[in-house]
């Protein structure tokens, strides 16, 4: 267990990077805004979900490897960015009426899947994690590997908690927008934008 000291700081930090926007964010955002609320919640755990994905491939030493070897890092960082740039085309290219405030259990699954997925696919978490956790973990108060995982959780809890506000926030606002603009057709048009914004920052940044 870190010391009471160096765990308040990693909090405060963790809340500080958590509030930031980034691409999990901006993913929740466009579901939504673009599908209520509902779907906001799904997709928030789906990243989180992601998220434990990544905190167990740093216990097993995998950020590691996408640090020390570029073209694994690289298949990765281009299959995420192809994922979302597949998503946000569908988006735009699909037609026709849509009741995103009416999704059948088997949607609500997808957007799961997709979140998880989307998370997965950024190395960019696992790096981070292999990155910042450490520095708050003390050898000298007992096992490293049992400190990173609490780390990671608490992490996790703090993003999740954070994500479900937006999530909320965006979806009431979300719905109000549609009932004002009329046809569901153009927040689809909106969430495919984003979701092809996000693939392509992803695809394109430097690492």
């Amino acid at each position: 267990m870190p010391e009471l000291s160096s765990l308040l700081l990693f909090l405060g930090a963790t809340f500080a990077l958590n509030v930031t926007p980034g691409p999990d964010m901006l993913y929740v955002l466009a579901r939504a805004s673009g599908e209520g609320v509902r779907a906001g919640v799904v997709s928030t755990l789906g990243i989180s979900t992601g998220t434990l994905v990544h905190l167990v491939a740093v216990a097993l030493g995998l950020a590691s490897l996408l640090a020390a070897v570029p073209l694994a890092y690289d298949v990765v960082r281009y299959a995420g960015a192809a994922y979302l740039i597949y998503l946000g085309l569908r988006a735009l290219l699909t037609r026709g009426p849509a009741s995103a405030a009416r999704l059948p259990r088997a949607r609500l699954g997808q957007i799961y899947r997709q979140g998880v997925v989307t998370n997965v696919l950024n190395p960019k978490v696992a790096l981070f994690f292999a990155a910042f956790l450490p520095q708050f973990a003390d050898p000298a108060r007992g096992p490293v590997l049992g400190q990173l995982v609490l780390l990671g959780l608490l992490f996790n809890i703090s993003g999740t908690t954070v994500l479900l506000a937006v999530a909320v926030a965006a979806g009431r606002a979300g719905a109000h927008l549609r009932d004002r603009l009329g046809p569901a057709g153009t927040m689809r048009r909106v969430t495919g934008a984003i979701f092809l914004l996000l693939g392509l920052r992803l695809a394109f940044q430097r690492g």
